[in-house]
Order: structure tokens, then C-alpha cells, then sequence
């Protein structure tokens, strides 16, 4: 696999730890990044919004285009974006998993949490099996 995709804030704090994390956990080339301020505040939401649609619309970009197998979608903490404590927002981020796996049944889902310290922390798996997904 040579391309996943990351949908991620668009806190440049938070970028580059997870470009590392998931090149080094998939061993891929590229990370395609999907930015939006606080995006699970959007992806969990059952409310179509623009922001939602465009959000898995890019990710449908990437998939496609380019085959990435694997979304990966952040929180962090300290989000400017989404002001919400951490249990709030690892909840948005296991329904913005299952949103992702949903839209996009061919590909394996990540729900990463990225710490005060920037350490990337994966809290749930969605749809296809990541083992599976990298192997492909």
C-alpha cells in the first residue's frame, strides 16, 4: 500500500505526528490529509452538514484516486476546533469511525487520539481488518 488517508484538524501541531504514526504503523508512502477544524465534531454529528459531506467527500478522493485501505480519523486534545473535554470527544470519535467505515466499506477505519504531549494513541478499529488493508 503506498497512499492512506488521514482526516485530521487543521492544528499544524497534530499534523506531523500523525503522518509519522501512520507511516510507521502501515508502512505507507503517503498520507493523504483531509483537514478541518475539530472534524469529529462534524462526523459524529447524523446532521448532514456541508462540512460533513465535503469531508467524506475528499476522503472518497482518496480512496479512489489514489487506493488508500486506510482512514484514519484524529482528535486531539486542545482543540480550538472542538473545545470538548477528552471522554466527550473519544466518543465523537468512535461514531466519526463508524461514519467513515460506513461510507467507505472497503477500507479499514483508525480512530487516533493525539495527547498535550502530541503522542498518537489508536482507540478503536472500524471495518476491514488494518493487518489486511497494509498486506494489500
Amino acid at each position: 500500500m503506498t497512499f492512506c488517508t488521514a482526516v485530521n484538524c487543521i492544528d499544524g501541531r497534530v499534523q506531523l505526528p500523525v503522518i509519522r504514526y501512520l507511516q510507521e504503523r502501515l508502512h505507507v508512502r503517503y498520507v493523504d490529509v483531509v483537514t478541518e477544524a475539530g472534524p469529529v465534531r462534524f462526523l459524529a454529528d447524523t446532521v448532514d452538514s456541508e462540512a460533513r459531506k465535503s469531508i467524506l467527500r475528499r476522503v472518497g478522493m482518496s480512496v479512489t484516486t489514489h487506493g488508500s485501505t486506510v482512514v484514519a480519523v484524529v482528535a486531539h486534545a486542545d482543540c480550538a476546533g472542538n473545545p470538548e473535554g477528552k471522554e466527550h470527544q473519544i466518543r465523537q470519535l468512535v461514531a466519526s469511525a463508524e461514519c467513515i467505515a460506513e461510507s467507505f466499506p472497503e477500507a479499514a477505519v483508525l480512530g487516533l487520539w493525539v495527547d498535550a504531549e502530541w503522542t498518537v494513541r489508536e482507540v478503536c478499529t472500524r471495518g476491514a481488518a488494518v493487518a489486511d488493508a497494509r498486506d494489500g
